[in-house]
This record gives structure tokens, C-alpha cells and sequence, in this order.
């Protein structure tokens, strides 16, 4: 298959952070693109703008008459009206996994960034340090990079920087040179019914790559993910890996480190993101063009310069004289990570809104999401945010109010962003910072306390 004899594609889904990036691709290849969404977003007013149509909602109707390839995201079933009026038409469908692999097989070096967390963030770091070599790489990520403000980059045909999503197995669709894989961690269990599932599925992943694979040392079971694997192995972050960070200081929650390879130091670098996370996330991607041969230069200049990915640890401005950030966090581990990078920072009282996403997560990870929460000194709790599922009765956010309340914790149940905003532009003080968590739209309280 090649996507370039395709001129009109239509995205079942458009909206999306991924699809949105891959529809720019293929619109600024000349590619005549339309898609449909469910709601009216930003993403689909800014793809209106550079000139995509952008139908609401799903319809038949949507599919023109001259489209040749209709692409859809994982959420699209087959009883989509488009997917069915497509095979009806006769009309060739792929999902987006498949559009990412055909994509990177057209890459000389394609660039995996996978893990259960802090994907978004480290393809970025990557990204920069990428562009700040000189290699002019094509880029699509999970979030709005401000130094290019998009999700995506049109570069040159050597290099591609890929987040990488495992839900459904997604990146068994792609056909990676190398990968870097951060952690696994147990997540979306309407799909991964154990850890062994998800084990399985990393290790075929990492038995696709043609080139080496950069992995943390520290990821339990770590054998069962290498099991077959002939290829080259980069390992970063335990006591015993490839890579360390030693000389760890930290200033306003910015880290500093000596990056050392091999025993000995390779390099000092200095953060403008916050957190022990970042350390670990930067880490990787010092192995990772090391392998490039990027020069050390490049590697400082595109980490520092590094401020952060849209609704990560992004900081929004300032209500009341609080610190107002939104933070995409929406799995227990990351949401300590955002939680103790708060607390290295310095403020008086770390006020948290959390939206849970998905009521399988919610559910399944209770005790954990429970456990992290505590970190924040006042929780207020939203209403789970539905995402891809129904709502099965036996979970609510109220439950995550009681439990916190029985820890001892200042939890509010507030249902509704409204009166969640109504309770802070009274609660919140100099000297706090308040961080909306969640992958849902939570982003809007904040943005709204700042007049946004």
C-alpha cells in the first residue's frame, strides 16, 4: 500500500489528537482531507482553517463521492454509519495504526516512543533535540508542542518521531527502526485483562524493531518484554543499566543531572520542565541520540529548551494569586508524578480537580487512584468522563470523595465544571497553585478561573 496514491482520505474521528496530526500530514501532501467528529473542538476548528472539512457527527452522507481510503481511530466500530456506507462503496478502510505503519515505512529511521506513561513528553524532548540537531525530523505526537505550536511537523524523509500508544494492541501496526520504551504499568483494562496480556504485547512490539531498543532497566519482568529480541539493548535508569543520572539537583522543581554511560560521565544536563519523572524521561532520550550520534551540544540545548507539551504540567497563568496548571495526568502513577512535582516547587497548598477517565480505569484502579491523590492538601472530584464507554452503575466520583474523606483528606464531591469553578474562585489563595488533572476537557476550569 502507498498512501500517496490516495488524494482524497476521509477520518472517521478527525478530531482527535493523533488523527488531527495525520490528516495535517496528508492535507499538506496535497491530499484533498475531510473527516467527521462528534463535537466541535479547537482541533476541528484549526483544521477547518487550514482547509480540512470537518463534519459534526457521524453520517453517511459525510463520505464524498471521489474518496478513495477512509481512515478511523480505534473508538470506530464497524457499525459506524461511514465505516458501513465505505464498505458499501467498496471503499478501501484502515484504522490509524495501520496509516502510522505505511507511514514509516516510508522513513529511513523511524522512532518509537512507547510505555504507559510520559510518551507525549519524552517524544517531545526527543523532538526538539532532533530539530535542534539539524536532522529535520517529521514529528507526530500526543500533544501541542509550543516550539512548533502543533502536534505535528512536516520534515525531511530520514527521521520520524512517533508516540506510541499500546491500546488495542495499535502498536503492533507499526513498522519501527528503533523504539524507547519508559515503563509498564497496568492500564486500560478493558483491553489488557492482566499484566501478562500486556507483557506479551511489548514483547512483540519490541520483536518488530529493525534497528536497537532503548528500555528502562527498572520495568518489572523485564525478560518476558526481551524474550527473542536478536537486536541491540539500551538500557536506562536502574542501578545496574547502561545509563544513570548521578548528581541530581533540583532548583524550583527543575532538575539538573551527569548523565553517565557506562560508569562514567558522558554529560551534564539541565531541565525546564519539573519533576523526578522528567529526569527519567530525558534520560532515555540522551541513550537514545547517543545512538544518533546527536552532538552533546544539540542534546543540552534541545533539553533545556524544552518547556513543557500542551496539558502537561502546562501552566495556564494566575487567579487570585494561585499558580493555575493542567495537567493531561489520568493514571495513578502519573498522577503522583504531577502531584510530587508540585510539591518540589514550593507552593503552600496543592489544590487538585481530578476528572477519572473511563469507568474501567476508575474501577479498576481505586485503591491507587485513592493512594495518589492523597499527595494534594484539597481534591475536588468531577464526574468520570465517559470517553469510549457506558456507564456501568457500580463507579462514581462520589466513591473517590468518600474514600479520600476517610483518609482524612479535604475531598469535595463537584459533579459539574460550574460549580467546581464556583467553589475555587472562593477557595483559592496567594500562594496555591491548582492543578485541573485529568484527559478529559477538565482544562476548561482553569482556563475559565484565567479568563481564558
Amino acid at each position: 500500500m502507498n498512501i500517496k496514491d490516495y488524494k482524497n482520505v476521509h477520518f472517521i474521528g478527525i478530531g482527535g489528537i493523533s488523527m488531527s496530526a495525520l490528516a495535517e500530514i496528508l492535507n499538506h501532501r496535497g491530499a484533498y482531507v475531510a473527516g467527521s467528529d462528534f463535537q466541535v473542538s479547537d482541533m476541528t476548528k484549526h483544521l477547518q482553517s487550514v482547509g480540512i472539512k470537518v463534519y459534526k457527527g457521524h453520517s453517511a452522507e459525510n463520505i464524498a463521492p471521489e474518496t478513495g481510503l477512509v481512515v478511523y481511530n480505534a473508538a470506530i466500530g464497524e457499525d459506524n454509519p461511514e465505516r458501513q456506507e465505505a464498505q458499501r462503496r467498496g471503499i478501501r478502510q484502515i484504522g490509524r495504526a495501520s496509516l502510522i505503519g505505511e507511514l514509516m515505512r516510508e522513513y529511513k529511521y523511524s522512532v518509537s516512543v512507547a510505555g504507559t506513561h510520559g510518551k507525549t513528553t519524552t517524544s517531545s524532548m526527543a523532538s526538539e533535540v532532533f530539530m535542534a540537531a539539524g536532522l529535520d525530523p517529521t514529528v507526530s505526537i500526543g500533544g501541542i508542542l509550543p516550539s512548533i505550536n502543533s502536534n505535528y511537523r512536516l520534515g525531511a524523509e530520514d527521521y520520524i518521531v512517533l508516540e506510541t500508544c499500546e491500546y488495542r494492541d495499535s502498536f503492533l501496526k507499526f513498522n519501527p527502526y528503533c523504539a524507547v520504551i519508559l515503563n509498564i504499568d497496568r492500564d486500560h483494562t478493558d483491553y489488557f485483562k492482566t499484566m501478562e496480556q500486556m507483557y506479551s504485547s511489548f514483547n512483540k512490539f519490541v520483536n518488530k524493531l529493525k534497528g536497537f531498543l532503548i528500555i528502562n532497566s527498572e520495568i518489572p519482568y523485564l525478560d518476558k518484554v526481551l524474550e527473542g529480541y536478536g537486536g541491540k539493548v539500551i538500557t536506562y535508569g536502574g542501578k545496574d543499566a547502561l545509563w544513570q543520572a548521578e548528581n541530581i539537583s533540583m532548583e524550583k522543581g527543575m532538575g539538573s543531572y551527569d548523565a553517565y554511560y557506562k560508569g562514567e560521565k558522558y554529560m551534564r544536563v539541565s531541565l525546564s520542565v519539573p519533576g523526578m519523572h522528567n529526569i527519567s524521561n530525558s534520560l532515555s532520550v540522551i541513550a537514545l541520540c547517543k545512538e544518533f550520534d546527536i552532538p552533546k551540544e544539540a542534546i543540552a540545548s534541545g533539553l533545556k529548551g524544552f518547556k513543557g507539551t500542551g496539558r502537561r504540567f502546562e501552566i495556564k497563568g494566575e487567579f487570585n494569586g494561585a499558580r493555575v496548571v493542567d495537567d493531561y495526568a489520568h493514571h495513578p502513577t502519573e498522577i503522583k508524578a504531577t502531584l510530587k512535582a508540585a510539591k518540589e516547587m514550593g507552593f503552600n497548598r496543592i489544590v487538585a480537580a481530578f476528572q477519572p477517565h473511563t469507568y474501567t480505569r476508575t474501577r479498576d484502579l481505586f485503591k491507587e487512584f485513592t493512594e495518589a491523590l492523597t499527595l494534594a492538601d484539597k481534591i475536588y472530584l468531577l464526574d468520570i468522563y465517559a470517553a469510549r464507554e457506558k456507564d456501568p452503575g457500580n463507579i462514581h466520583s462520589r466513591d473517590l470523595a468518600e474514600a479520600l474523606k476517610a483518609l482524612g483528606k479535604d475531598a469535595v464531591y463537584s459533579g459539574s465544571f460550574e460549580k467546581c469553578e464556583e467553589s475555587l474562585r472562593t477557595d483559592l489563595k496567594p500562594g496555591d497553585i491548582f492543578i485541573t488533572i485529568g484527559a478529559g476537557p477538565i482544562n476548561r476550569i482553569g482556563e475559565a478561573l484565567i479568563g481564558k
